[in-house]
């Protein structure tokens, strides 16, 4: 559900099941910690200077932004949206993913859902 003046949102379980264009605005170690795989990592900082890397991502479905809440990857999804790019954020950030099944890879095996 949108709101005026928030950014387009959908909930994990509205994402495609495969072939999602995903977007990590999380920091260095967060990232290490577990992320989804195929996942392009971006921390939130460093979006304005890197916002380049999103020319190699598909231009023809949205990028789904995601953190580990939601917080922030609302801010990167409004700044990305007010640039000219097509994003969504993902409520509930890698917390709801990891709820939801969705597959983590991480430095460790086994990837605790506190630390997403």
């Amino acid at each position: 559900m949108n709101h005026p003046g928030q950014p387009p949102t959908a909930s994990v379980s509205e994402l495609p099941a495969d072939d999602v264009t995903l977007l990590d605005v999380r920091e260095d170690d967060e990232w290490a910690a577990g992320h989804a795989p195929g996942a392009l990592h971006i921390p939130l900082g460093e979006l304005p200077a890197r916002v380049d890397e999103l020319a190699k991502l598909p231009d023809d479905k949205p990028i789904y932004v995601v953190c580990r809440s939601g917080g922030r990857s609302a801010r990167a999804t409004a700044w990305l949206n007010a640039s000219g790019w097509d994003a969504v954020n993902v409520a509930g950030g890698m917390k709801s993913w990891h709820a939801e099944g969705r597959p983590v890879v991480g430095d460790h095996a086994d990837v605790p859902p506190e630390i997403l």
